[in-house]
């Protein structure tokens, strides 16, 4: 899985090296990259196993093909998508739309999600993760506690 907050730097043909414990659990997965592409919701890459993607993409297949929900999804997600191969010192190269869209200049903050991670501008992330802690604390008990047998 994809915990935990890592920064690194970019350099300046826009390679950044991937934390360890993050291209050890895709490794275990099978893949030797990530699929990626830029959040509709906010300024950072949203980063996911092909796995993952397949499942977005099963997802969105389920939608009617004549409806503009499925053109709203595939182009905000799969148009935008990107296969990013680690080089063999676990770097990816970001291209510029995704440099663009994050404002990511020379330092990058990964962010774990559970199944996917993210990056950002570490900046913009400070702000977001302030207030996602503010909102946090007043939804608190919305998240419910599922009890093992």
């Amino acid at each position: 899985m994809f915990i935990s907050t890592y920064e690194n730097k970019l350099d300046k043909k826009g390679r950044v090296s991937v934390p360890a414990a993050y291209r050890s659990h895709l490794s275990a997965l099978g893949y030797n990259g990530v699929v990626c592409y830029p959040s509709f919701t906010n300024s950072s890459i949203e980063f996911c196993p092909q796995n993952r993607l397949e499942k977005i993409i099963e997802t969105i297949d389920t939608l009617n093909p004549f409806e503009e929900n499925r053109d709203i999804f595939s182009t905000s997600i799969l148009a935008n998508s990107s296969q990013l191969n680690f080089d063999g010192d676990g770097r990816i190269t970001l291209n510029e739309k995704l440099l663009e869209h994050s404002k990511i200049i020379e330092k990058v903050l990964f962010v774990g999600q559970g199944k996917t991670f993210q990056m950002w501008a570490p900046a913009l992330f400070k702000k977001f993760s302030d207030d996602a802690r503010k909102k946090a604390n007043l939804k608190r008990s919305e998240l419910k506690w599922k009890q093992s047998n």
